[in-house]
């Protein structure tokens, strides 16, 4: 015979409870028929566990109960890998009597009157050493100690860990709750999900595990386009917005806001880029009149107020509730680089087209670009020699125009000139420094100057510019 008893379980179950000395109870068999056995246990950790009795005799077959004890309490759990084990020692007991000394007599001898009958794990459960793992980086191997710490967790508890894991990003731990039968659509009683919880840990596979295990969105209560263009993160809405046929992409917050506005507040221009590109509306206002470059502005962001410039239609002189446009706030806010994209750039060009000197010095002392361009690449300078505004011309070229930009179809302010057949202006420009044989993208009239004698006349040419 190799085995004198058998053991009631095959692992031992140990409920964690912080500061309290956990216990558990397992049960030993004597199979022989007429002959006592003595028992003698021990651990792996003799300083974490001990046994209400370490040595026993058990009679012919009958059964023994036996506790083990955590030794101290203790607000973390003792875990380890491999597990700790429960070691059991027995030997037959002829007389079926003996003393506590003589049995620990008797099991401190090796030989073959000792039988090593059973080594039983001990996994520590519940819900206080899942929560230990989640929240604790450690090289113990989590995918064996974690669906052994499950084993006693009933729904409500396995729910409430499966937010706790989706807070922390534990994508693995998260696999293993649901996998343990944790609920993930179940919500709090402000509506928020466990998603949400995932998004915002900015754990991609933790999100994706989530999809693909059922979870659903409610586009009144769920906010996760927000989230993801609060933290930049153009991965997360990717797969958001392919795992979510669903998913509004002007969904509003609490204060009226998409995630567009988000990440214009934010200055977050590869997603609003990325908003834009598959569906967003960039002129929708929050609750106090905000579009998204009403915040930009307001924000000093550059590249997202050009951004927006350039794919929204009718926000630029949109007013706030309380009246301000985009440029007025971001005045208040002292954003200069800003005052030429949202609108003395516009000023500028209407003033160089009317001729007005004044509000061109104006604009100009205030900060305007002096090369900007407008929807057809025109500067200022085109716009006043186009309409043969000499003495503006003057004035934009004295505070540092350039005079060869090109518009869009490879235009200078001279081409202009001589198209609207104002030869003084050319004149002008060329005595200026203007280029005289840059070519644009259509058939004009080259230009040629004589200024040697400080004689200044045209002579124009057919020739493909």
């Amino acid at each position: 015979m190799d085995r004198l008893f058998k053991p009631d379980l095959e692992e031992l179950k140990l409920c964690f409870i912080r500061g309290q000395k956990s216990s558990a109870t397992f049960k030993l068999t004597n199979l022989m028929h007429t002959m006592s056995v003595a028992v003698g246990l021990s651990t792996t950790k003799a300083s974490v566990f001990s046994f209400s009795h370490s040595f026993t005799i058990i009679p012919p077959l009958s059964t023994a109960s036996f506790t083990l004890f955590l030794t101290s309490s203790c607000d973390q759990p003792p875990l380890s890998t491999p597990l700790d084990t429960v070691m059991v020692k027995s030997s037959m007991l002829p007389t079926g009597k003996a003393s506590q000394d003589d049995l620990r007599r008797l099991f401190s001898r090796s030989g073959r009157h000792v039988f090593k009958d059973a080594k039983i794990p001990i996994s520590l459960v519940g819900p206080q050493v899942v929560e230990f793992l989640l929240s604790t980086k450690t090289l113990l191997d989590v995918s064996l100690l974690l669906p052994k710490a499950l084993s006693l967790s009933d729904a409500c508890q396995l729910d409430s860990l499966l937010k706790s894991a989706a807070k922390n990003g534990n994508s693995h731990c998260i696999s293993a709750l649901i996998e343990a039968g944790a609920n993930v659509n179940r919500r709090d009683s402000d509506g928020g999900s466990v998603m949400s919880l995932a998004v915002k840990s900015g754990n991609l596979d933790s999100v994706q595990v989530l999809i693909e295990s059922g979870s659903t969105i409610d586009s009144s209560a769920d906010k996760f386009l927000h989230y993801a263009a609060a933290m930049d993160r153009v991965d997360l809405m990717k797969i958001l917005f392919l795992g979510y046929a669903d998913i509004d992409l002007n969904s509003i917050d609490s204060q009226g806001r998409t995630a567009l506005h988000i990440a214009a507040i934010h200055g977050h221009v590869e997603v609003l880029q990325f908003l834009v590109t598959i569906g967003s509306d960039s002129d929708i206002s929050d609750s106090q009149g905000w579009t998204a470059l009403h915040f930009a502005a307001h924000q000093g962001h550059v590249e997202s107020v050009d951004f927006l410039l350039n794919h929204s239609n009718m926000t630029k002189y949109a007013q706030t509730k309380q009246g301000k446009t985009a440029y007025e706030l971001a005045t208040d806010k002292g954003h200069s680089r800003l005052y030429d994209h949202l609108q003395l750039g516009d000023t500028l060009h209407r003033a160089a087209r009317k001729g007005e000197v004044a509000d061109i010095k104006k604009c100009i002392a205030e900060g305007a670009n002096l090369n900007g361009k407008d929807q057809n690449g025109w500067t200022p300078l085109h716009r006043a020699v186009f309409k043969g505004k000499i003495e503006a011309v003057k004035v934009l070229v004295k505070h540092g125009a350039k005079l060869d930009v090109v518009d869009y179809c490879g235009y200078m302010a001279l081409h202009l000139a001589l198209e609207a057949g104002q030869k003084d202006l050319a004149t002008y420009l060329v005595a200026q420094g203007a280029k005289i044989n840059l070519k644009s993208f259509k058939t004009k009239e080259a230009v040629s100057c004589d200024l040697d004698n400080h004689h200044s006349h045209l002579h124009t040419y057919n020739f493909v510019y």
